[in-house]
């Protein structure tokens, strides 16, 4: 799998726990996740390296999920476990 790869199947896991997915052009600062109105959303910079994006969706899943209580695939378990 290669890094972009990666970052949607992280982006996949934030969705699947109820989190609404916004992706918008916002100058490269990276996005992340946030609440609003009770409503949770992840907000996905459209220009922001693609490392570091893998990076702010990493800490987003584990904030998120139990990542020991669920399947996620050996390459991007290598990932959260970083």
């Amino acid at each position: 799998m290669n890094t972009r790869e990666i970052t949607e199947e992280l982006v996949a896991l934030i969705e699947q726990n109820g989190v609404e997915i916004r992706r918008e052009a916002m100058g490269g600062g990276g996005g992340g996740l946030c609440v609003i109105n009770e409503k949770k959303i992840f907000f996905v910079d459209t220009e922001c390296p693609i490392a570091e994006l893998t990076a702010i969706c990493s800490r987003a899943v584990n904030e998120l999920l139990d990542i020991d209580s669920v399947y996620i695939r050996p390459q991007v378990r290598q990932v959260l476990e970083k």
